[in-house]
């Protein structure tokens, strides 16, 4: 692990501090709701596999529970015991851990809709870890109590759920394998590689928007950011990719992808 400081690189480098949280009032949906088009999209996507059947949705509709936070505001506390399970229905919410200091290192990045803790609330446990929300955004809330009420009249949720638990672990799993095997080049072009997005009127190059600070790229590939500096000029050399500001042009996709596979 290298400990020397290198001069800024193109990588974007937001602030390093995080805004202070203020408290949140839950907004709790009515639980007469119906599930309209857009919930069921959401809810379509959170729990995966093909459409879920109307009284599937009714009963999601039901016991969920919607609070919106703003910029700043802490959406999980590793501190706080878990007793529901707890997904993004709209906008980006950093996970990662805060330190004694207020300031959060961000391990990844969540857009909604996806989950943000599927699993604590099972275990009875506080949430694993922190999670802070980056823009303007909407939490959904299951409580424990009352989706294990519902999945005996609704076993399909009950499938659904295990295997979203597996892909969970499964996704761990894979990120695990990376940081014990691949080298640090390697790893970085996988996390780029992953978020690519088709650049618009550029056949065969695509690009990557970067939303996080230099320093959680660094530690999501367990590097230091002097390391990702240097290994961004390097692919730069190469001719894989252009840094411009918040953006990474991926200007040789097969050759990031080769990198990759090292």
């Amino acid at each position: 692990m290298e400990h020397h400081h290198a001069a800024p690189s193109g990588l974007a480098v937001l602030s390093e501090r995080s805004p202070v949280a203020r408290p949140i009032e839950p907004e709790v949906s009515p639980r007469n709701r119906q599930p309209s088009q857009g919930d069921a999209a959401v809810w379509n996507t959170l729990f995966g596999g093909p459409g879920l059947a109307a009284a599937d949705l009714a009963e999601l509709a039901r016991i969920a529970q919607t609070r919106s936070v703003e910029a700043g505001q802490t959406v999980l506390a590793r501190a706080s015991p878990a007793d529901a399970l707890v997904a993004l229905r709209s906008g980006e919410v950093a996970l990662g851990f805060r330190t004694a200091d207020g300031t959060f290192r961000t391990e990844r990045i969540v857009r909604g809709p996806a989950w943000l803790d599927l699993g604590s609330a099972w275990l009875a446990a506080p949430h694993a870890m922190d999670a802070q929300a980056l823009g303007a955004s909407t939490v959904i809330e299951l409580p424990r109590q009352a989706v294990a009420a519902a999945l005996p009249e609704h076993p399909d949720l009950a499938q659904r759920l295990i295997q979203g638990l597996a892909r969970e672990v499964q996704a761990l799993t894979a990120n695990t394998h990376e940081l014990m095997h691949k080298d640090a080049p390697a790893r970085l072009a996988q996390w780029l590689h992953h978020r690519c997005e088709p650049l618009d009127g550029v056949v065969g190059q695509a690009v990557v928007r970067l939303h996080e600070r230099k320093r959680d790229v660094a530690s999501q590939l367990a590097i230091t950011p002097e390391t990702l500096s240097r290994l961004m000029r390097s692919f730069t050399r190469q001719g894989v990719i252009e840094v411009s500001g918040y953006s990474v042009r991926v200007i040789d996709p097969p050759a990031l992808e080769r990198l990759a596979q090292v």
